[in-house]
């Protein structure tokens, strides 16, 4: 019995990690949409208002804006994306590379995720995390398809 909620509190767990990414992403997306808003609202102030409404708008903007950027800060600090390391040495990786299958095993495909910049990989292809290179690589055959280089270092 007991080693049957621990089951069930892992696997919540686990279905809890990604629901969290996405909801990172979805509250940068919100604050994006209320900064714009804040700055038609003073556009609109500045036309039509007078000062009082000018400076209330005005202080609604810089607080949306300082809202957006401590979201973009909490997800850069994600510990999820940060100081990765794989437990072997850094190899510098050319399109038409073959890759040994530990290099593409399970742990080193992070999900296609839209905020990397990067199109969702093919059918068969997978994207692989190489320190702060992202590679896509054939995950039948592990040669490399393309590769980008220091994509995680500006994140």
């Amino acid at each position: 019995m007991k080693k049957m909620k621990f089951l069930t509190a892992g696997l919540i767990a686990a279905m809890m990690v990604p629901a969290v990414a996405q909801a990172q992403t979805r509250e940068i997306r919100a604050d994006r949409r209320d900064v714009r808003e804040e700055r038609r609202e003073v556009r609109d102030a500045q036309r039509y208002g007078d000062r009082g409404d000018v400076r209330e708008e005005r202080r609604e903007y810089r607080d949306a804006k300082r809202e957006l950027r401590e979201d973009r800060r909490d997800w850069r600090q994600d510990r999820r994306y940060r100081d990765y390391r794989a437990p072997f040495r850094y190899h510098q990786f050319r399109v038409g590379s073959t890759l040994r299958s530990n290099y593409y095993a399970p742990a080193y495909r992070p999900a296609w995720d839209s905020r990397w910049g990067v199109p969702r990989a093919g059918r068969n292809l997978t994207y692989v995390r190489h320190y702060n290179d992202l590679l896509l690589v054939n995950a039948r055959n592990g040669k490399v398809i393309r590769v980008y280089r220091n994509h995680f270092r500006w994140r």
